[in-house]
């Protein structure tokens, strides 16, 4: 069964059960997803304290720490859904895009379970389980519009029937989650630096203003190596005149700044697609200053938003079993011979029907 790709759909009403794997970068994760929508197990190992001395992730380390880690949590997963292994319904892995030696550890005991248990295999892409978090919490209505914001990615994805998916934006240089880890290790703070950035902001009563890339006024795209640049250069001058930098007022200009683009970008891109549903996802969708400027705009505009329970922005299996059960609804599996798409593209995962 798990060496072909298309197989019949399930039948109406059969439950699915997929054990889920997520290893694209630093987080060695494994869940059991009921019908694309009940958590019955979700289990992450994070090396955020391992590379936090390296002021990043090192993709070597984080293979291995992958290899070390993952048989563990596959224990513990199926453990903890009370749901034994023939039981299960497919074997889904994210195939991309990340770090190639860390989706493969993944991809390869993906592989080596689905062969053991006789099940399909569904290889998934890592921004879909981002968008569709979402639907752990809440239906999802189409169209509807997602805005991704992670440490790799800045995107707006138009979704106008379920699983089809249609980038209208992007970022033409830095993410927004490289931004703010950026942006933080200027100001002195250490690895991941968003939070901290996050915080400082959301306690600050001065701002110092900083730039809005707002790029060809017709375009969805994002900008943020500006915005960076002009972080560092007010660093830069208050050392220069012998001043402490006001690390407060940088942090709030520069998620001001990052704030307003991204809050305005994705209600234009709602109301020019009609949209009716706004998802917000990806680890930035943490940020505190982000979800509530995100969540009163979106009042004011009467627009609907979906934004997951903190343990579902970052890095996680449950997103990336959500994601694999449109895959199955549609019996989409991929062969053994599937192999790690660190630039796997979003569009082309779409489902075939």
């Amino acid at each position: 069964m798990n060496s072909n790709q298309l197989s019949n759909p399930p039948k109406p009403g059969q439950d699915s059960y997929i054990l889920a794997i997520e290893t694209s970068c630093d987080e060695t994760a494994v869940s059991v997803v009921k019908n694309g929508r009940d958590v019955l197990s979700n289990m992450i190992f994070s090396q955020i304290e391992t590379h936090k001395a390296f002021g990043g992730v090192v993709p070597e380390v984080a293979s291995r720490k992958h290899v070390e880690s993952i048989t563990v949590m596959l224990e513990e997963a199926v453990e903890e859904a009370g749901i034994p292994l023939d039981q299960l319904s497919a074997i889904a892995v994210t195939q991309g895009p990340g770090l190639v030696g860390a989706l493969l550890v993944g991809i390869m005991a993906a592989k080596s379970l689905a062969f053991a248990l006789d099940k399909p295999l569904i290889g998934t892409h890592h921004i879909a389980g981002h968008i569709y978090a979402n639907r752990l919490v809440q239906e999802l209505e189409y169209p509807c519009m997602a805005l991704v914001v992670s440490g790799g990615h800045t995107e707006l994805v138009l979704m106008e029937q379920e699983g089809h998916f249609h980038l209208i934006g992007r970022t033409r240089d830095d993410a927004v989650g490289e931004a703010y880890d950026k942006v933080a290790r200027a100001l002195g703070f250490p690895y991941p630096g968003g939070p901290y950035v996050d915080q400082l902001a959301m306690q600050s009563e001065t701002e110092v203003k900083l730039p809005r890339a707002w790029l060809e006024p017709d375009s969805y795209d994002f900008s943020f190596s500006g915005l960076k640049s002009a972080v560092l250069n007010a660093v830069n001058q208050s050392k220069m005149r012998g001043e402490t930098p006001d690390q407060s007022g940088i942090a709030l200009g520069f998620q001001a700044s990052v704030m307003e683009v991204l809050v305005e970008k994705a209600i234009r891109a709602v109301r020019e697609t009609g949209a009716v549903q706004l998802l917000l996802c990806g680890g930035v969708a943490a940020n505190q200053g982000l979800r509530a400027a995100l969540t009163a705009r979106c009042k004011q505009e009467s627009i609907a938003l979906l934004v997951p329970p903190l343990k579902y922005c970052t890095d996680n299996a449950a997103m990336i079993g959500a994601a694999a059960h449109l895959k199955w609804l549609h019996g989409e599996f991929v062969p053994q011979t599937m192999k790690a798409e660190p630039g796997l593209s979003l569009e082309a995962w779409s489902v075939q029907s």
